[in-house]
């Protein structure tokens, strides 16, 4: 679909205590990709490496079409980045602010920057102390911004804001795709804003890339099945994801909802189950814990 602006094919990184292990996944030009898992899943690393803030093991990564490591400073020129913590000259103005990061970049624009900043109605003769922390999140992605770049990566930008705050974040995000020839890595925990502005999700557990595709295929295909303890048997439940059994049935998850009627009434040809819509949480929390009973 369209070029990649993110090829991301087998990394790997090793740390003493966690690995990103061979992990593949891509991010259409002109799309929003989710990046979502737990956290301690794997997302900041795999960012990191990306953007080739930290070296990575074996694999290979291309940004905007060039390898990342040959063409580390190329790329950062044309990327903006917003990490999850925030560090600002707190004493100075947001105007003085958008100089000394506009220094950095060959291609930085005052204009631009003061039309963003009147855009997201941030004041820039105010002290970045007096911003609340939603407007310091919205100053950083604005000075991300600032140089007119191809490709934004978010690192849970709206980790720890007010609901308020995050959803005139996730605005502003789908203002800046409205320019299709953008694109935005987006990584979060919060499976509810990947939800309202993904069009592609990736889910990362434990180093691992358990699935990344469309967000509408996604929550199309993947449904929730319930059934009473009745039907509770091997034959059964081995084809569910995520498989929770309780007083009084039991419940998983499956990409394959019609396959698995066939096997149902196959084997319970006067049965019945329940196939509900899931919403991406509920299936985070189901593809990435360990089932609470098997079979």
């Amino acid at each position: 679909m369209g070029d990649k602006i993110i090829r991301v094919d087998g990394l790997t990184k090793k740390y003493e205590k966690f690995s990103l292990e061979r992990i593949s996944f891509y991010v259409p030009r002109g799309y929003i990709m989710g990046f979502v898992g737990q956290n301690g899943a794997g997302k900041s690393t795999t960012i990191k490496c990306i953007l080739h803030l930290i070296d990575y093991d074996d694999g290979k990564i291309e940004v905007l079409e060039l390898d990342n490591r040959k063409h580390s400073m190329e790329i950062k020129n044309r990327v903006g980045y917003v990490s999850e913590e925030q560090y600002f000259y707190e004493e100075m103005t947001v105007g003085w602010t958008g100089k000394f990061v506009g220094g950095f970049y060959s291609n930085w624009s005052d204009d631009y920057f003061n039309v963003l900043l009147n855009k997201f109605k941030l004041d820039r003769n105010k002290k970045v102390k007096d911003l609340s922390k939603g407007m310091k999140t919205k100053l950083a992605i604005v000075l991300a911004m600032g140089h007119r770049p191809e490709l934004l990566i978010l690192d849970e930008p709206t980790s720890g804001l007010d609901p308020v705050a995050r959803s005139e974040l996730l605005e502003m995000f789908l203002d800046i795709i409205q320019d299709e020839s953008r694109s935005i890595l987006f990584s979060s925990h919060i499976t509810s804003d990947i939800e309202k502005v993904a069009d592609f999700v990736t889910i990362i557990d434990e180093g691992r890339i358990v699935l990344s595709e469309e967000k509408d295929s996604i929550m199309q295909k993947w449904k929730l099945i319930k059934a009473e303890n009745t039907y509770y048997k091997e034959e059964v439940c081995s084809g569910l994801i995520g498989l929770k059994k309780g007083d009084w049935g039991f419940s998983g998850v499956t990409d394959n909802a019609e396959s698995f009627a066939l096997n149902f009434k196959k084997l319970f040809p006067g049965g019945s189950f329940k196939t509900e819509k899931i919403n991406l949480d509920e299936l985070l929390i189901r593809m990435v814990k360990e089932a609470e009973v098997r079979c």
